[in-house]
């Protein structure tokens, strides 16, 4: 048997104040794809920066043999002229250049400093039918849309005559369709001698393509398990990530009995939204939801479904223009026109994307904390420094925010923490109603059971909860009722025992049709 195409030994990353990597060894063999699973903040993305160059030698202890080879790679381009190249969860793309500029940028063909684009697009066409991607070179990325961007990523790794191909979270943000076909591609690439590391929280995606998974915690190789062997179950592999058994994925959930005579929380009807572009489509169709006081109400449905246009456009309009509808908190119609307006109101929204509209990664903790409603630490228009950082004290000890003080940018935090500061911002505000929107995306299983306990509470506290997810376990384990929504209007409303996968299932692929 041929030996490992890579070993890291003992490799130790230290930032100021926080040790990232301790004694982490990695071993990975010809051929196979590997994951790297972990909890938020265990060590997996510096890993892997440090064997791509990222983090230059120099910068950390131990050593790394490729193919053999010892290397102490100065930068990117030095790991990427052995073969090696990462592909980060943030694409490194220029959306107004064209597919082929993009998979060259920085590798043109030229001569004499002369970009030859007959060969550019010859060769540009060649590696997106290699990766099955049928879009014109010419077509601008910007036009395109995430799931095909991974794709020119990958592309642009062949370009690069890659050998070990990393990939950090691939499918965070794609859906299930394009998930799909990017793991098939991942298995295609194998079957063609690419070696692959793949970082995922995604475990019924680890099981799918991957040879062998390491389990890190807290900077420290916790073990490699054989992901074929029928010992390696996604309970053997959560124990190893957070370094307890979980018994239970969802806090225990007594079903909300409504109260007789109370009108809901919130309560939409005949809600109706059109495309903010083409004002002719419908993007929510005539929809008509409730949720009550203690309640915990989930949305399912597929990508382009019109969950989070529903959710954006209560909340003050962020989104498309308003057609018709009304909203009523506690039976009385109210006007959510703007953001101020639903925040006066009782209403907080908790975006997909806390990256752009969640949060202000920049600056502070406290800082972002304190954002949703300042009057409430402020005198005279003046904000009181001195309470605004204990208020973000008592949030960072509930909420376990795991930074070493609350002066800490938010943009250092790991997914899980960055949620944490989301909602621990929109509880300060003090709403009665909560519309979370996918907020447990891109987070690992240790960090979503706080979250979920976190929901939990919010709702024994009296909150109203609209919980909008891609994931129908999660769905399943949290919801009293769960609305399906396909093309934009509600297909189908289930209890808590009604509910199943496969009913929710047949209920998001039933285009405008109304179960009664």
């Amino acid at each position: 048997m041929a030996g490992p195409v890579l070993e890291m030994r003992s490799i130790v990353k230290t930032f100021p104040g926080v040790k990232a990597l301790s004694d982490v060894t990695l071993t990975v063999r010809p051929g196979e794809v590997h994951a790297i699973c972990g909890e938020n903040g265990a060590g997996k993305s510096t890993l892997m920066k440090v064997l791509s160059g990222v983090h230059p030698h120099g910068t950390y202890e131990g050593e790394i043999l490729f193919e053999g080879e010892l290397c102490r790679f100065k930068d990117i381009r030095a790991s990427e002229q052995h073969g090696i190249v990462i592909i980060h969860q943030e694409l490194a793309l220029v959306p107004y250049l064209s597919i082929a500029e993009n998979i060259f940028l920085g590798n043109e063909h030229a001569r004499r400093g002369i970009i030859s684009w007959t060969e550019t697009l010859r060769h540009a066409t060649e590696l997106l039918a290699r990766v099955g991607l049928k879009d014109h070179p010419d077509t601008r990325v910007a036009d395109i849309g995430v799931g095909k961007q991974q794709l020119v990523e990958i592309a642009k790794a062949l370009s690069k005559k890659v050998k070990l191909l990393i990939l950090d979270e691939p499918t965070a943000a794609l859906n299930d369709e394009d998930s799909g076909k990017l793991l098939d591609l991942i298995l295609e690439l194998k079957h063609q001698g690419i070696t692959s590391i793949i970082i995922s929280h995604k475990l019924n995606e680890i099981r799918r393509v991957a040879d062998s998974v390491t389990i890190l915690r807290d900077g420290r190789t916790i073990e490699t398990l054989d992901v074929k062997d029928p010992a390696t179950s996604e309970d053997r592999i959560i124990s190893g990530m957070v370094g307890r058994d979980l018994e239970h994925r969802f806090p225990e959930r007594t079903p909300h009995e409504p109260e007789e005579g109370r009108a809901p929380a919130l309560e939409i009807r005949g809600w109706t939204v059109h495309h903010p572009i083409d004002q002719q489509r419908k993007v929510v169709d005539d929809v008509s939801l409730s949720v009550r006081r203690g309640e915990i109400v989930g949305i399912a449905g597929l990508m382009g479904a019109g969950r989070t246009e529903l959710a954006m456009s209560v909340f003050g309009r962020t989104y498309g223009r308003h057609a018709g509808g009304t909203v009523l908190k506690d039976g009385r119609e109210i006007r959510t026109k703007t953001v101020p307006e639903a925040v006066r109101h009782g209403i907080a929204y908790v975006t997909e994307d806390r990256k752009h509209y969640g949060l202000n990664l920049i600056d502070t903790i406290h800082r972002n904390i304190s954002l949703s409603a300042l009057s409430k630490v402020a005198r005279r228009g003046v904000v009181d420094e001195h309470e605004e950082r204990q208020l973000a004290e008592s949030f960072r000890t509930s909420m376990n925010i795991k930074a070493p003080t609350v002066f800490e940018p938010v943009g250092k935090l790991s997914g899980g923490n960055q949620q944490k500061v989301v909602l621990s911002k929109w509880i300060f505000a003090g709403p009665d109603v909560l519309i979370l929107d996918e907020p447990t995306r891109g987070i690992d299983v240790g960090a979503k059971y706080e979250i979920y306990t976190v929901i939990d509470k919010l709702a024994a506290e009296g909150k109203a909860v609209v919980f909008i997810s891609s994931e129908l376990p999660e769905l399943l384990g949290m919801c009293d009722r769960i609305y399906t929504m396909a093309a934009g209007r509600l297909t189908g409303e289930f209890t808590r025992a009604e509910a199943s996968q496969e009913a929710l299932m047949r209920r998001m692929t039933k285009d405008k049709e109304v179960a009664r």
